[in-house]
Protein backbone atom coordinates (compact mmCIF):
# COMPACT_ATOMS: atom_id res chain seq x y z
CA UNK A 1 0.00 0.00 0.00
CA UNK A 2 1.84 3.64 -1.14
CA UNK A 3 1.73 6.25 1.23
CA UNK A 4 -0.92 8.22 0.09
CA UNK A 5 -3.11 5.46 0.89
CA UNK A 6 -2.29 5.07 4.48
CA UNK A 7 -2.89 8.98 4.78
CA UNK A 8 -6.30 8.44 3.26
CA UNK A 9 -6.37 5.71 5.64
CA UNK A 10 -5.78 8.29 8.72
CA UNK A 11 -8.06 10.42 7.42
CA UNK A 12 -10.91 7.89 7.22
CA UNK A 13 -10.17 6.64 11.37
CA UNK A 14 -9.50 10.27 12.36
CA UNK A 15 -13.25 11.58 10.52
CA UNK A 16 -15.01 8.33 12.50
CA UNK A 17 -13.59 9.41 15.38
CA UNK A 18 -14.60 13.19 14.80
CA UNK A 19 -17.74 12.11 14.10
CA UNK A 20 -18.22 10.02 17.24
CA UNK A 21 -17.14 13.01 19.48
CA UNK A 22 -19.23 15.40 17.77
CA UNK A 23 -22.50 13.45 17.94
CA UNK A 24 -21.78 13.21 21.73
CA UNK A 25 -21.10 16.38 21.98
CA UNK A 26 -24.66 18.57 23.67
CA UNK A 27 -22.87 22.02 22.28
CA UNK A 28 -22.07 20.59 18.81
CA UNK A 29 -24.96 18.86 18.04
CA UNK A 30 -26.66 22.37 19.36
CA UNK A 31 -25.00 23.92 16.76
CA UNK A 32 -26.02 21.75 14.23
CA UNK A 33 -29.69 22.29 15.04
CA UNK A 34 -29.69 25.76 16.20
CA UNK A 35 -31.12 26.89 12.34
CA UNK A 36 -33.35 24.14 11.48
CA UNK A 37 -34.95 23.99 15.12
CA UNK A 38 -35.58 28.18 14.63
CA UNK A 39 -36.57 27.52 11.28
CA UNK A 40 -39.25 24.92 12.12
CA UNK A 41 -41.08 26.58 15.35
CA UNK A 42 -41.31 29.84 12.79
CA UNK A 43 -43.14 28.29 10.55
CA UNK A 44 -44.80 26.26 13.05
CA UNK A 45 -46.67 29.64 13.82
CA UNK A 46 -47.59 29.71 10.48
CA UNK A 47 -49.32 26.26 10.20
CA UNK A 48 -52.66 27.88 9.65
CA UNK A 49 -51.39 29.59 6.33
CA UNK A 50 -51.59 27.92 3.07
CA UNK A 51 -49.38 27.98 0.05
CA UNK A 52 -50.89 30.22 -2.56
CA UNK A 53 -53.26 28.55 -4.83
CA UNK A 54 -53.28 25.17 -2.61
CA UNK A 55 -54.72 23.80 0.21
CA UNK A 56 -51.34 22.52 1.90
CA UNK A 57 -50.01 24.28 4.91
CA UNK A 58 -46.86 26.70 4.11
CA UNK A 59 -45.12 25.45 7.40
CA UNK A 60 -45.26 21.90 6.09
CA UNK A 61 -43.96 22.92 2.56
CA UNK A 62 -41.19 25.27 3.92
CA UNK A 63 -39.80 21.93 5.78
CA UNK A 64 -37.46 20.80 2.73
CA UNK A 65 -36.20 24.27 2.30
CA UNK A 66 -35.41 24.36 6.08
CA UNK A 67 -33.04 21.33 5.88
CA UNK A 68 -31.14 22.54 2.87
CA UNK A 69 -30.89 25.52 4.19
CA UNK A 70 -29.32 23.31 7.24
CA UNK A 71 -27.21 21.39 4.71
CA UNK A 72 -25.41 25.45 3.29
CA UNK A 73 -25.28 26.33 6.76
CA UNK A 74 -23.52 22.99 8.19
CA UNK A 75 -21.94 21.62 4.97
CA UNK A 76 -20.49 25.08 3.71
CA UNK A 77 -20.12 27.32 6.51
CA UNK A 78 -19.16 24.55 8.47
CA UNK A 79 -16.45 23.46 6.81
CA UNK A 80 -15.14 26.79 5.74
CA UNK A 81 -14.85 27.86 9.46
CA UNK A 82 -13.18 24.45 10.60
CA UNK A 83 -10.41 25.01 7.51
CA UNK A 84 -9.81 29.12 9.10
CA UNK A 85 -9.93 27.66 12.49
CA UNK A 86 -7.42 24.36 12.21
CA UNK A 87 -5.09 27.45 10.38
CA UNK A 88 -5.05 29.66 13.36
CA UNK A 89 -4.31 27.25 15.65
CA UNK A 90 -1.63 25.41 14.53
CA UNK A 91 -3.32 22.04 13.48
CA UNK A 92 -2.58 22.49 9.55
CA UNK A 93 0.81 23.21 10.11
CA UNK A 94 1.54 20.28 11.86
CA UNK A 95 -0.29 18.12 9.37
CA UNK A 96 1.98 19.81 6.97
CA UNK A 97 5.18 18.38 8.86
CA UNK A 98 3.85 14.70 8.34
CA UNK A 99 4.63 13.55 5.34
CA UNK A 100 1.11 12.66 3.59
CA UNK A 101 -0.14 14.44 6.62
CA UNK A 102 -1.56 17.01 4.30
CA UNK A 103 -4.02 14.03 2.70
CA UNK A 104 -5.07 12.39 5.86
CA UNK A 105 -5.71 15.84 7.41
CA UNK A 106 -8.18 17.21 4.65
CA UNK A 107 -10.03 13.57 4.40
CA UNK A 108 -10.70 13.43 7.69
CA UNK A 109 -12.44 16.71 8.02
CA UNK A 110 -13.66 16.90 5.02
CA UNK A 111 -15.72 13.52 5.29
CA UNK A 112 -16.27 14.13 9.13
CA UNK A 113 -18.45 17.64 8.26
CA UNK A 114 -20.18 15.16 5.88
CA UNK A 115 -21.26 12.94 7.99
CA UNK A 116 -22.47 15.90 10.13
CA UNK A 117 -23.91 17.42 7.50
CA UNK A 118 -26.14 14.06 6.93
CA UNK A 119 -27.00 13.79 10.38
CA UNK A 120 -28.12 17.71 10.48
CA UNK A 121 -30.30 16.43 7.90
CA UNK A 122 -31.88 13.60 8.99
CA UNK A 123 -32.35 14.49 13.19
CA UNK A 124 -34.45 17.07 12.30
CA UNK A 125 -36.76 15.47 9.60
CA UNK A 126 -38.09 12.62 11.99
CA UNK A 127 -39.92 15.04 14.52
CA UNK A 128 -41.18 17.34 11.39
CA UNK A 129 -42.60 14.06 10.11
CA UNK A 130 -45.15 13.80 13.19
CA UNK A 131 -45.12 17.79 13.98
CA UNK A 132 -45.76 18.69 10.06
CA UNK A 133 -48.70 16.93 8.63
CA UNK A 134 -48.70 16.32 5.04
CA UNK A 135 -45.10 15.15 4.70
CA UNK A 136 -45.05 12.49 2.10
CA UNK A 137 -42.47 10.17 3.15
CA UNK A 138 -44.04 6.73 2.98
CA UNK A 139 -43.01 5.99 -0.65
CA UNK A 140 -39.71 4.45 -1.96
CA UNK A 141 -39.36 7.05 -4.18
CA UNK A 142 -39.18 9.79 -1.68
CA UNK A 143 -36.21 8.19 -0.55
CA UNK A 144 -34.60 7.77 -3.75
CA UNK A 145 -35.21 11.12 -4.91
CA UNK A 146 -33.46 12.39 -1.59
CA UNK A 147 -30.19 10.17 -1.48
CA UNK A 148 -29.39 11.03 -4.97
CA UNK A 149 -30.50 14.78 -4.11
CA UNK A 150 -28.02 14.25 -1.32
CA UNK A 151 -25.45 12.60 -3.48
CA UNK A 152 -24.99 15.60 -5.99
CA UNK A 153 -25.91 18.18 -3.42
CA UNK A 154 -23.49 17.80 -0.06
CA UNK A 155 -20.51 17.26 -2.43
CA UNK A 156 -21.29 20.53 -4.43
CA UNK A 157 -21.85 21.98 -0.71
CA UNK A 158 -18.27 20.77 0.99
CA UNK A 159 -16.07 21.84 -2.03
CA UNK A 160 -17.85 25.44 -1.52
CA UNK A 161 -17.13 25.34 2.35
CA UNK A 162 -13.33 24.05 1.35
CA UNK A 163 -12.82 26.90 -0.75
CA UNK A 164 -13.93 29.70 1.39
CA UNK A 165 -12.15 27.82 3.78
CA UNK A 166 -8.55 27.89 1.82
CA UNK A 167 -9.24 31.97 0.69
CA UNK A 168 -10.03 33.49 3.97
CA UNK A 169 -7.45 33.84 6.70
CA UNK A 170 -9.66 33.50 10.35
CA UNK A 171 -13.10 32.74 11.24
CA UNK A 172 -14.35 35.80 11.99
CA UNK A 173 -13.56 36.82 8.37
CA UNK A 174 -15.18 33.85 7.07
CA UNK A 175 -18.91 35.27 9.23
CA UNK A 176 -19.23 37.97 7.20
CA UNK A 177 -20.32 35.67 4.39
CA UNK A 178 -23.62 34.88 6.54
CA UNK A 179 -24.60 38.27 5.68
CA UNK A 180 -25.04 37.27 1.48
CA UNK A 181 -26.52 33.77 2.50
CA UNK A 182 -29.41 35.00 4.53
CA UNK A 183 -30.07 37.20 1.54
CA UNK A 184 -29.66 33.63 -0.36
CA UNK A 185 -31.80 31.96 2.05
CA UNK A 186 -34.47 35.29 1.64
CA UNK A 187 -34.80 34.45 -1.95
CA UNK A 188 -34.01 30.89 -2.74
CA UNK A 189 -37.66 29.48 -1.20
CA UNK A 190 -36.65 28.22 1.82
CA UNK A 191 -39.69 29.77 3.49
CA UNK A 192 -41.82 30.56 0.93
CA UNK A 193 -42.26 29.53 -2.90
CA UNK A 194 -40.02 31.33 -5.38
CA UNK A 195 -42.52 31.88 -8.00
CA UNK A 196 -44.04 34.69 -5.10
CA UNK A 197 -41.07 36.89 -6.00
CA UNK A 198 -40.12 39.03 -9.40
CA UNK A 199 -38.47 37.05 -12.21
CA UNK A 200 -35.31 38.38 -12.29
CA UNK A 201 -35.06 37.38 -8.39
CA UNK A 202 -36.33 33.79 -9.28
CA UNK A 203 -33.30 33.70 -11.70
CA UNK A 204 -30.41 34.92 -9.18
CA UNK A 205 -31.99 31.99 -6.83
CA UNK A 206 -31.47 29.49 -9.44
CA UNK A 207 -28.01 30.15 -9.86
CA UNK A 208 -27.08 29.27 -6.71
CA UNK A 209 -26.93 25.50 -5.08
CA UNK A 210 -29.49 26.33 -2.22
CA UNK A 211 -32.37 26.72 -4.59
CA UNK A 212 -31.89 23.41 -6.17
CA UNK A 213 -31.48 21.54 -2.80
CA UNK A 214 -34.69 23.13 -1.56
CA UNK A 215 -36.68 21.97 -5.10
CA UNK A 216 -34.93 18.46 -5.16
CA UNK A 217 -36.01 17.80 -1.42
CA UNK A 218 -39.56 19.28 -1.93
CA UNK A 219 -39.81 16.72 -4.38
CA UNK A 220 -39.12 14.18 -2.46
CA UNK A 221 -40.76 15.17 1.34
CA UNK A 222 -44.00 16.88 -0.49
CA UNK A 223 -47.00 15.29 -2.42
CA UNK A 224 -46.71 15.58 -6.07
CA UNK A 225 -49.46 18.36 -6.54
CA UNK A 226 -47.48 20.60 -5.15
CA UNK A 227 -45.17 20.95 -7.93
CA UNK A 228 -47.90 23.34 -9.14
CA UNK A 229 -45.99 26.40 -6.57
CA UNK A 230 -42.81 25.49 -8.61
CA UNK A 231 -41.17 27.35 -11.72
CA UNK A 232 -42.64 25.97 -14.67
CA UNK A 233 -44.95 23.73 -12.12
CA UNK A 234 -43.27 20.94 -11.83
CA UNK A 235 -40.28 19.45 -9.85
CA UNK A 236 -37.96 19.83 -12.45
CA UNK A 237 -35.71 16.37 -11.90
CA UNK A 238 -33.12 16.68 -14.81
CA UNK A 239 -32.62 20.20 -13.74
CA UNK A 240 -31.96 19.73 -10.40
CA UNK A 241 -29.29 16.89 -11.33
CA UNK A 242 -27.64 19.19 -13.73
CA UNK A 243 -27.37 21.96 -11.27
CA UNK A 244 -26.45 20.17 -8.52
CA UNK A 245 -24.03 18.49 -10.41
CA UNK A 246 -22.47 21.39 -12.50
CA UNK A 247 -21.79 22.86 -9.11
CA UNK A 248 -20.15 19.30 -7.46
CA UNK A 249 -17.90 18.94 -10.46
CA UNK A 250 -16.52 22.66 -10.68
CA UNK A 251 -16.30 22.51 -6.55
CA UNK A 252 -14.27 18.98 -6.70
CA UNK A 253 -12.22 20.57 -9.70
CA UNK A 254 -11.55 23.83 -8.29
CA UNK A 255 -11.67 22.69 -4.48
CA UNK A 256 -8.32 20.22 -4.43
CA UNK A 257 -6.27 22.95 -6.19
CA UNK A 258 -6.68 25.87 -4.11
CA UNK A 259 -6.59 23.38 -0.99
CA UNK A 260 -3.21 21.79 -2.10
CA UNK A 261 -2.12 26.14 -2.54
CA UNK A 262 -3.75 26.56 1.15
CA UNK A 263 -1.17 24.02 2.22
CA UNK A 264 1.64 24.79 0.21
CA UNK A 265 1.61 28.42 1.49
CA UNK A 266 1.51 27.58 4.94
CA UNK A 267 4.86 28.55 7.16
CA UNK A 268 5.45 28.90 11.25
CA UNK A 269 6.01 32.78 9.76
CA UNK A 270 2.24 33.10 9.01
CA UNK A 271 1.33 31.29 11.89
CA UNK A 272 2.96 33.51 14.33
CA UNK A 273 1.81 36.37 12.78
CA UNK A 274 -1.84 35.49 12.67
CA UNK A 275 -1.37 34.85 16.49
CA UNK A 276 0.00 38.13 16.94
CA UNK A 277 -2.67 40.17 15.53
CA UNK A 278 -5.38 37.99 17.28
CA UNK A 279 -3.66 39.45 20.30
CA UNK A 280 -3.79 42.69 19.52
CA UNK A 281 -7.95 42.26 19.05
CA UNK A 282 -8.28 40.32 22.21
Amino acid sequence: MNARMVAVRAGLHRARLELSQALTSVQELWNLLFFPVIGMFAMFMFRGNDVPGTGFSLGAHAVPGILAMNMMSSGMMGLAITLTMDREDGTLLRAKATPNGVIGYLTGRILSRGGLTVVGLLLPLVPAAFVFGGLDLGRASAWLTLAWVLALGLPAVLAIGAILGSLFTNAQSVGVLMVPLMLLIAISGVFYPVTAFPGWVEWIAQAFPLYWLGLGMRSAMLPDPLAAAEIGDSWRHLETAGMLGLWAVAGLVLAPRVLRRMARRESGTDLAARRKKAMQWS
